[in-house]
């Protein structure tokens, strides 16, 4: 790279400088590339121990899961590094109200368990856009769910997890940005394509184990170097920029910084806002979600799945303490840096106008930490950053190859499917790499909150569309994908809106429309559930009522009907022998012995050893043939009586407790 005299390195002493120029110590890369070995060496185990050589041991982990590792895969899916930067940065900025989001987070996971996925389990589905199809019929609704899926996949999960990783590969490590994402994607890629959700499940447990170490060591580091939490509570309201105007509001902590309700009006999140327009997009998030569901759908039974839930809700009060309260630290200890008001200064410490809230968390790393625990939490973004990379990866080429591709190729064989899947992994790893300009040219002022605003526009009919489907039998498809079109429509006009009039700085006059500038995203994300919901209930009233094939075990008061042929999975088959389209689940669950096996007799010709490297890697080098005993497409939905009483007392416990933190920060 050219470093001529026209751009000349800052120095360390420039008080605008936001990061300081020095690079990783002996023990930081010493800890860095410890960290590499073990989540390769788990990675690699992974791959070799699961059964890999079918779809279901694909793209479900064989259904064999325990209770520890799906909670802790939740978790890892879900807290990706843009969560570390984003809660950092929005903590900085406006206080503790965007923990709301967290502790929403915990009872819609119990939710999950409790809810949604017995009604999953007795439906036999394995991707959400197949329970939309099994429920409502027709193919509408689900492809137009699968390609919304895999654009939000796409465009805000991984380019927010990629933009946020990127600030610490850059200013930490000093790497090339292409460079650097390409290795780390490169090794996230080659457990994800050869292990399956296995894989990444094991290694998301090792990486939680990791993230937890490292996010509470530097929470321990930093109260101690605030004076605890009375010291936060003290200096936050007086870490005021010195280059802020002294005539102007720019740059002032928030009064109510340590209040989780905020005025209705005038706050920047709203208490009516929080209470229901945060719930819908938290409930599309946590129980209809591939990422999150295929985890669950993962474990070896319902009370494991419970058990993992209740690990993730136990989790999700952590971020307020490892993330959110660290952020406000760091505008304590960094004020001009971290708070600071102008935008042309802001544009020279962190190149964004709107703000270097979101450089709290990466500046807290490399200022504070000694050699050696520095690489630890160095590795601890790499590992948030992975982590959610694997859950996206693997998630969203199960989407497109058992909605998508099983529709364009209803005959495709079991070998197939397990291709596509992992060479769609590939085209994800490059659009990646291809997205970080766009990344970089669109950074916001509160990462996190910018990635909410969006999830308030889309999520909320999809949610309506499934809370409907699984609690209204009179529901049908005409009223489902009416309601979801007029709710996506309005959430997609709100959105182009948004990018149309950004957000002024706090020093310009808001010549916006009022309705982009006066409705909350969250009151938005209201109406747009109301309107869907009204949508739905009018149109399914006025047309005839679903089959009852629609509803058999797809609804939470049908969940225990007797399972008919339809419910057991077993697809009708075509003349050949092949299943027929639209049998997502009985694709993953079943191997059809009724397939022709053509030249069983013949001689099997030898293969070169880089093919079957190749086939070993793809976890196809057995012996070619399918397994002919079918097995059960999803773990079974019964419990030990004394196992769910006992789940049951700890949901208890652990709902007083999510009450308790409401109460205490309201």
């Amino acid at each position: 790279m050219d470093s001529g005299p026209r751009s000349p390195p800052p120095t360390p002493s420039d008080p605008l400088e936001a990061f300081p120029q020095r690079g990783l110590e002996a023990g930081d890369i010493a800890v860095l590339a410890l960290y590499f070995v073990f989540v390769l060496a788990v990675g690699l185990w992974s791959t070799v121990k699961t059964k890999r050589d079918t779809v279901k041991g694909y793209f479900l982990a064989g259904g064999d899961m325990a209770w520890w590792p799906v909670g802790a895969s939740l978790f890892a899916s879900n807290i990706g590094s843009g969560h570390f930067v984003g809660l950092a940065g929005s903590g900085a900025a406006a206080g503790i109200s965007v923990a709301a989001y967290e502790f929403i987070g915990l009872f819609s996971v119990l939710t999950l368990a409790w809810i949604f996925l017995p009604i999953y389990i007795a439906g036999q589905v394995t991707t959400m856009p197949e329970y939309l199809r099994k429920r409502f019929g027709g193919s509408r609704i689900p492809t137009t769910l699968a390609v919304l899926y895999l654009f939000i996949y796409i465009f805000t999960k991984i380019s927010v997890d990629m933009y946020a990783g990127a600030i610490f590969i850059q200013q930490s490590l000093r790497l090339d940005l292409y460079l650097a994402t390409a290795g780390l994607l490169a090794i996230t890629a080659l457990y994800t394509v050869t292990g399956g959700l296995a894989a990444v499940i094991y290694t998301d447990a090792l990486q939680t184990v990791i993230m937890l170490v490292g996010a509470l060591t530097l929470m321990g580091y930093s109260f101690a170097a605030v004076g605890g939490l009375e010291g936060l509570t003290e200096k936050y309201f007086l870490a005021l920029a010195s280059n802020r105007s002294e005539n102007s509001s720019c740059g002032l902590p928030r009064a109510d910084a340590f209040h989780l309700f905020r005025d209705p009006l005038t706050s920047d999140l709203p208490w009516p806002g929080i209470l229901f327009g945060m719930t819908m997009p938290s409930l599309w998030y946590w129980c209809t979600d591939q990422v999150i569901v295929q985890r669950s759908l993962a474990a070896k039974s319902l009370s494991h799945a419970k058990g993992g839930s209740l690990m993730a809700a136990y989790l999700k009060v952590l971020p307020l303490f490892m993330m959110v309260f660290p952020g406000m630290i760091s505008r304590v200890l960094f004020t001009d840096q971290v708070a600071c008001a102008d935008p042309a200064i802001c544009q020279k410490v962190c190149g964004n106008p709107s703000g270097c809230s979101d450089i709290a968390y990466p500046k807290l790393v490399l200022e504070i930490l000694p050699t050696g625990l520095r690489g630890l939490m160095i590795a601890v973004m790499v590992a948030a950053l992975m982590s959610s990379l694997t859950s996206i990866f693997n998630s969203a080429s199960t989407i497109f190859t058992m909605d998508l591709w099983n529709r364009l190729r209803p005959r495709a064989s079991e070998q197939e499917l397990m291709i596509v899947g992992r060479v769609f992994v590939l085209l994800l790893v490059l659009v990646s790499i291809l997205w970080i300009p766009v990344i970089q040219a669109s950074q916001g002022g509160q990462l996190f909150i910018y990635i909410q605003s969006i999830s308030s526009y889309l999520q909320p009919p999809v949610a309506v569309v499934f809370i409907v489907g699984c609690f209204w039998k009179r529901a049908n498809e005409k009223g489902a994908f009416w309601g979801l079109t007029l709710g996506l429509l309005l959430g997609l006009i709100r959105l182009v809106l948004d990018f149309v009039y950004p957000q002024p700085h706090c020093d310009q006059q808001d010549t916006r429309p009022a309705v982009v500038k006066d409705v909350h995203y969250l009151y938005f994300s209201m109406v747009l559930s109301t309107v869907t919901l009204v949508s739905v209930s009018i149109v399914s009233w006025a047309t005839e009522p679903p089959s009852r094939d629609m509803v058999g075990r797809l609804t939470w008061f049908t969940r225990q009907d007797p399972v008919g042929q339809k419910a057991q999975g077993r697809p009708a088959l075509a003349p050949s022998g092949v299943a027929e389209a639209g049998g997502t689940g009985a694709q993953l669950g079943l191997v059809l012995e009724d397939k022709p096996k053509t030249h069983r007799g013949d001689v099997t010709p030898k293969k070169s050893r880089a093919l079957r490297a190749v086939l070993w890697l793809c976890g196809m080098g057995g012996q070619g043939q399918p397994p002919s005993r079918a097995e059960p497409a999803i773990a079974s939905s019964e419990e030990n009586p004394v196992v769910k009483t006992l789940l049951d007392i700890s949901l208890v416990a652990c709902v007083s407790c999510g009450v308790f933190l409401w109460g205490y920060f309201a």
